[in-house]
């Protein structure tokens, strides 16, 4: 089995390989509309003679932790054929993806899970949930928040990039977990005619607020949110009585909220907003371990040695001491206050996942009393982690 790069050429193959891997048909226009973020992805792919039997591609992107922007490994179209199953495919493609992210300096990669157990042994840990919201708009929403009457516009797709751009880039310095939006990001992807995940739904449609934005499409009388960013609460509430508002329509879908949405909470009646799923969301991966825990900001100042366990990457395991206040991590022969692996670590990085609940069920080791409450109040941030991008 031999390990290489597939060329541009071969995109087309490997959405053959995803619609087989994923049971999906691949229709007329699909490699136009979803091919491109491949044409800017390192592609791997694993090659049984001429046969492409797995294939695994890494988007550049830049990711929002606490306090930084990091280089990010965006990981998508990840697939063996079935005919091919273990013989360690994935895992040769993963490695080999490790290793182009520490030659590129990308300290981080990130991917949605098909099927979480399997990242697990490759050292992602799932540092993200999110939830899905319907709301009922039959009858006005009322709401408890005092909407900022500024005035909204309907703005087209192609000024986008430059009048929603810097509102979700200051988004991203409020809440860790997203991407930044270059451009073509935004007109090629975010914005994309057609969505698979909303047949039949409008082209997307977007209202701009001066302090926030909301992205839906329409179909029948159903209104689906596929992103809406708010400076403030008072600038969400106008846009969520904007949505509710549009004539001809009585139900809102929102696929994908953070946790901590405040829609649910703004609501005069709890009724009228419903939390129809809670899920797990963004698996996160620590390439550069050292390099991630000293570009992230943290809520104390503290120190810590840390035993870490990543048999995939070699150059991360061992003991590392943490210090939070001076952003450094460096290595260390002191004994550990915490025993925890890089996929437990990921977990927790972004602030999303509570490390004392990690040593309640065993996963993590806590060897100096009191050493992971410590870390954990290190670790919180003041909005949960999010990512709304997906890839």
């Amino acid at each position: 089995m031999e390990i290489r790069d597939i060329p541009e050429a071969d995109v087309g193959r490997m959405f053959d390989l995803a619609g087989t891997v994923f049971h999906v048909g691949i229709e007329d226009g699909d490699l136009e509309q979803y091919g491109w973020p491949l044409q800017r992805a390192d592609r791997i792919g694993a090659f049984d003679g001429a046969t492409m039997a797995g294939q695994l591609a890494a988007i550049p992107m830049r990711l929002a932790v606490p306090g930084a922007m990091l280089d990010c490994s965006a990981v998508t179209f990840v697939g063996v054929l079935p005919t091919h199953r273990r013989r360690g495919i994935l895992t040769s493609m993963m490695d080999r993806m490790y290793a182009d992210a520490i030659a590129a300096g990308r300290p981080v990669a990130a991917l949605w899970a098909s099927q979480g157990v399997i990242y697990g042994r490759y050292g992602f840990g799932q540092a993200t949930r999110a939830i899905d919201l319907e709301v009922d708009s039959s009858r006005p929403l009322e709401l408890r928040t005092a909407p900022d009457d500024r005035p909204l516009r309907l703005i087209d797709a192609a000024s986008a990039p430059e009048l929603l751009g810097p509102i979700h880039l200051r988004s991203l310095s409020a809440r860790p977990g997203g991407l930044d939006r270059d451009p073509a990001w935004w007109t090629r992807w975010i914005l994309r005619p057609v969505d698979r995940d909303a047949a039949g739904y409008s082209a997307p449609r977007i209202v701009l607020h001066p302090a926030g934005y909301a992205i839906y499409r329409a179909h029948k009388r159903t209104i689906r949110v596929a992103d809406l960013v708010a400076d403030t609460p008072q600038a969400e509430a106008a846009l969520w009585r904007f949505l509710a508002s549009i004539d001809l329509s009585s139900r809102i879908v929102v696929p994908n909220r953070p946790v901590d949405d405040l829609l649910p909470h703004m609501a005069a009646d709890p009724d009228q907003v419903t939390v129809t799923k809670n899920f797990g969301a963004l698996w996160l991966r620590l390439i550069d371990v050292p390099a991630a825990l000293r570009a992230r900001s943290w809520a104390t100042d503290d120190t810590f040695v840390l035993e870490i366990g990543d048999p995939r990457i070699p150059g991360n395991g061992g003991r590392w001491r943490l210090g939070t206040g001076a952003a450094a991590c460096d290595p260390t022969t002191d004994a550990p206050d915490l025993s925890l692996t890089a996929a437990d670590l990921a977990a927790v990085y972004l602030g999303g996942t509570d490390l004392t609940t990690l040593v309640r069920i065993g996963t993590v080791t806590e060897h100096t009393l009191g050493a992971a409450a410590r870390l954990a109040a290190s670790l919180t941030v003041p909005l949960s982690p999010y990512l709304n991008d997906d890839f």
